[in-house]
């Protein structure tokens, strides 16, 4: 499903296909869609994978090539060793440093695994179809929370309650929305894999440090 495809989706759940009296532009609903897809990217991201090459004698690596990252998954040097070869690493900024006690002493090919933000455009989609309905629900609610925050207080022709029933159906499709992200979002998905060491001991409210 590409972008337009979408927004007839949206205008369908809106019942907003009257082509000569629309309440939604083109250009609103495609920005409730791509925020929508943000959203969905950062709890779902895409995963994807690249080879950077070093530079001799140094542990850094400019990871301003990756486009749209969310975040580093891992990193795998020297590559082509069975089983792969992980090493930690830190980022800060667009650098990557690997963390070992050698810096590689040649340019050397370094894999690094990454997710990144989903596309939906007029001509491709990164979306899996199986969940291209969650992305749907997620822009038709903030559609039509923005509509029921400009229509309150003023004349509609559909009658005056017509704002507050955009506001209930919104506030429920944002719900279902927000469920469906929790549901199949990456933290929560099971998969089989290796934890890397970070470069410092993450900290939270629920964990305590020090004697």
């Amino acid at each position: 499903m590409n972008l337009t495809e979408m927004r007839d989706r949206l205008r369908s759940d809106l019942h907003d296909e009257d082509a000569t009296n629309e309440r939604w532009t083109d250009a609103e609903l495609d920005r409730h869609i791509q925020r929508t897809v943000r959203e969905f990217s950062l709890s779902a991201p895409l995963e994807a994978k690249t080879t950077l090459t070093t530079t001799p004698d140094s542990r850094d690596l400019s990871i301003t090539g990756l486009a749209d990252l969310v975040a580093i998954e891992a990193v795998e040097h020297p590559v082509g060793d069975y089983p792969p070869a992980y090493v930690p690493y830190s980022v800060w900024l667009s650098t990557l440093t690997m963390l070992v006690d050698s810096a590689p002493g040649s340019a050397e090919d370094v894999n690094v695994y990454y997710t990144k933000l989903h596309t939906l455009d007029a001509t491709t989609s990164t979306l899996p179809e199986r969940l291209e309905d969650v992305v749907a629900t997620g822009a038709g609610a903030y559609a039509a929370l923005e509509w029921a925050s400009f229509a309150t207080n003023r004349v509609n022709v559909g009658g005056q309650d017509v704002w507050r029933d955009y506001l209930t159906w919104g506030q429920q499709r944002l719900a279902e929305f927000q469920k469906a992200l929790a549901r199949h979002g990456r933290r929560n998905a099971v998969r089989i894999r290796r934890l890397y060491r970070p470069a410092t001991t993450p900290v939270d409210q629920s964990t305590v440090t020090g004697p």
